[in-house]
């Protein structure tokens, strides 16, 4: 068994978090969760699930915005930010939305709204359609709902998982994730991110764990299960999509 990766440490890369305030560590599933909260008790839940490689700073703009109606809970995904990793075993999409829903569980939320970015959005599918939320509305932002088209499919998730095996890898990118190759692979996806933004990328990806935890996302989900499921899914969706975006087609792929 390798040693765990360093990990994005509170008193350090979370020394100035966005809505450090609004922050609170959990326990569930076996993991130490780091959740940030908003609202007022009273008013509708609306649960925020980040994409691969991010954490709650992914959500500092809205967070505000939306805790004037409603109250909000955004929790950094196993393995990302300052949440702990899950076991390797339990790295699939199905695990990992277990531990989200036991997280849930534990804070004794039911959800009227669920918001998912990228992966995000592919938690939250799998969590309605196995029972664990009953949301009015889920909300995909560039939702990662499919396979990639073609080889890909095969090629990517298999050279992520060689990478994720590799406890070399972690390090390295870690070592090279300076704010220009950050912002190139953040410029990549097609967004635009203002200089705190990148900052904040740059604090994560610095860290092997953080990188660990990305990686172990993508080489052990299995999309092509949940794209055949998907027909199942009862919960009234709207997707959302950026015309620019490079990492999620905004077009379904060919038949």
């Amino acid at each position: 068994m390798r040693a765990p990766a360093e990990r994005p440490r509170w008193e350090r890369e979370g020394a100035d978090w966005p809505h450090r305030e609004a922050s609170r560590f959990v326990t569930a599933s076996g993991l130490n969760w780091h959740i940030q909260e908003m609202g007022e008790d009273g008013a509708p839940t609306v649960l925020l699930l980040h994409g691969t490689g991010a954490a709650t700073h992914s959500w500092r703009g809205l967070m505000p915005l939306l805790a004037t109606r409603f109250r909000i809970v955004a929790p950094d995904l196993p393995g990302h930010g300052f949440t702990e990793p899950l076991p390797a075993a339990k790295l699939s999409l199905p695990g990992m939305a277990g531990a989200v829903g036991d997280l849930l569980d534990s804070l004794a939320l039911r959800p009227s709204l669920v918001v998912g970015h990228s992966a995000g959005a592919a938690l939250l599918v799998r969590l309605c359609l196995d029972g664990r939320i009953a949301p009015d509305l889920l909300v995909a932002l560039n939702g990662a709902l499919t396979p990639f088209p073609g080889l890909a499919s095969v090629l990517f998730p298999s050279m992520a998982r060689l990478l994720f095996l590799n406890p070399v890898t972690p390090k390295l990118f870690a070592w090279t994730a300076d704010r220009p190759a950050v912002e190139r692979l953040i410029r990549g996806t097609g967004s635009r991110l203002d200089p705190q933004g990148l900052d904040l990328y740059r604090r994560l990806f610095r860290t092997p764990g953080h990188v660990a935890g990305a990686l172990g996302m993508m080489a052990n989900w299995d999309l092509a299960t949940l794209d055949r499921a998907i027909p199942r899914l009862a919960t009234p969706t709207l997707l959302v999509v950026g015309s620019e975006d490079k990492a999620i087609s905004p077009t379904p792929p060919s038949p």
